[in-house]
């Protein structure tokens, strides 16, 4: 488990405003926690380098790329060996349908979202890539109907010391804020 950072209220703040606009910029960014322009760009830059700030994405509707089937695959692999799940790994990563892949505990090792176009591309990404593999000892397919996307990391609230001085900025978190 990575380690924790230790965050103060400023940093909490400017986190909170950007996870739920990444857009904003520093100028505005800065007059709403307090600060220079100058101390939030310090700010943020340094919570890039600890690793606190993963990166920023654009997301796309798959739907609207022609990849309306979403599915998980729960996926055992056997022997479930570091020399076959490096390479395991790093082939999902590569497929244009993988979404997301997750390492599990229990019976399945691995958890991995798909986007294809429809059922007789789900069927050949199953066969072809995964259950051809001779580590994959067993594949389990769940369509996903609906998607909802849950609430930020940190919430809006908080200390009073870093709460937000005006109106909350709209929800996303998909975007850059040096804009």
């Amino acid at each position: 488990m990575a380690d924790s950072v230790v965050l103060d209220p400023v940093d909490l703040h400017i986190l909170r405003l950007l996870q739920n606009d990444a857009r904003t910029t520093y100028r505005e960014l800065a007059a709403e926690v307090g600060v220079a322009p100058s101390t939030c760009l310090d700010r943020v830059t340094r919570l890039r380098r600890s690793g606190v700030i993963l990166g920023h994405q654009l997301r796309l509707d798959p739907a609207k790329l022609g990849r309306g089937l979403e599915a998980l695959l729960l996926v055992q692999v056997r022997p479930h060996r570091r020399e076959l799940i490096g390479p395991f790994v790093e082939r999902i990563r590569a497929l244009p349908e993988s979404r997301a892949l997750f390492h599990l505990t229990g019976p399945d090792d691995y958890l991995v979202h798909v986007a294809v176009a429809g059922t007789a591309d789900l069927q050949r990404l199953v066969l072809d890539e995964f259950t051809s593999r001779r580590e994959v000892a067993r594949v389990e397919t769940r369509l996903i109907f609906q998607e909802w996307e849950c609430g930020p990391l940190l919430p809006l609230g908080g200390a009073p010391a870093d709460r937000p001085r005006s109106g909350s900025p709209a929800p996303g978190n998909d975007a850059d804020p040096d804009a």
